[in-house]
């Protein structure tokens, strides 16, 4: 039997869709700001909770 796609590891789930990631573009903070006036409670995956 073949392993399963997603193998979950935090660190590169954070770097692909952290806060800094999504900061450091134009359209990340876009995303970011969509989310803050929607009144997400998580804004990125690294945001909210532990």
């Amino acid at each position: 039997m073949s392993k399963r796609t997603w193998q979950p590891k935090k660190l590169k789930r954070l770097r692909k869709h952290g806060f800094l990631k999504r900061m450091s573009s134009p359209g990340g903070k876009n995303v970011i700001a969509a989310r803050r006036k929607k009144g997400r409670k998580q804004l990125t995956v690294s945001t909210g909770t532990k």
